[in-house]
């Protein structure tokens, strides 16, 4: 069950002995279907899952990588951890958020400074066990450091996520799909509510199109959502694995 975030801006005082569990597990919140995923990381999402769009409630196209059929299924998890080489950076950097605070410059100007905030809620937080935020004299940890370099990025790639899809839209590449999943025991499911990238479209855009995708890194990502395409595959032979555990 979702828990009620709380989010705190992180500090060495309050938080000194405060501890991020990095295990995977359905109890510490990865039994998700499916969660937001960056241009940046699609070369290493498209080696596991499949890529997919869908419409946030502005009806604006985000990408999403898919690790189930239903809600709160996660194929990819099981009793020993997460079954893939790569778990995408919106679950990683969790249980961090970045927080914006407004800030004076040496002008009065006032400018939106960004921190990072911490979720204690979240069941990844904890004062006995994982990692620790702060050194013992108050410097951050190895493992800090990275979370934030991790939410930089994840700031850093949104608006380069929202040029990305922009420009699909501009070719109007986006197309709607409905999924039809048969399972080894006869049972037949759609899904629907995703889209994918036309193919023929996109393969019949003009050169300076190409070019121009090209230098904005928009060309690589486009390919890596169809190459992405063979792990539904992928998910109907975990969905059946599952299915037959169920039943022994």
């Amino acid at each position: 069950m979702p828990h009620t975030p709380k989010l705190e801006l992180l500090n060495k005082i309050d938080h000194a002995d405060v501890r991020v569990i990095t295990d995977r597990g359905a109890r510490f919140g990865d039994e998700v279907m499916q969660v937001m995923v960056f241009p940046f990381e699609f070369r290493n999402l498209q080696a596991s899952y499949p890529i997919f769009f869908q419409t946030d409630r502005d009806g604006k196209f985000y990408p999403v990588a898919l690790f189930g059929f239903e809600e709160g299924e996660n194929l990819f998890l099981d009793e020993p951890g997460w079954n893939a080489q790569y778990i995408p950076a919106m679950l990683r950097r969790e249980p961090f958020l970045v927080g914006l605070k407004d800030a004076q410059t040496e002008t009065g100007e006032t400018l939106q400074a960004r921190l990072l905030s911490l979720d204690t809620n979240h069941p990844r937080v904890s004062l006995e066990e994982g990692e620790a935020l702060f050194q013992p004299l108050g410097g951050h940890t190895r493992f800090l450091e990275e979370q934030s370099a991790l939410l930089e990025r994840l700031h850093d790639g949104l608006e380069h996520c929202r040029s990305f899809v922009n420009a699909l839209n501009e070719q109007d590449l986006i197309e709607a799909l409905t999924l039809e999943i048969e399972l080894n025991n006869g049972s037949r499911n759609q899904l629907i509510g995703l889209s994918g990238i036309d193919e023929d479209k996109l393969r019949e855009l003009p050169g300076e199109v190409l070019q121009a995708w090209s230098e904005q890194g928009f060309l690589m990502p486009a390919f890596m959502v169809l190459a992405s395409m063979s792990n539904i595959r992928t998910l109907i032979e975990l969905k059946n694995q599952r299915v037959e555990a169920e039943r022994e």
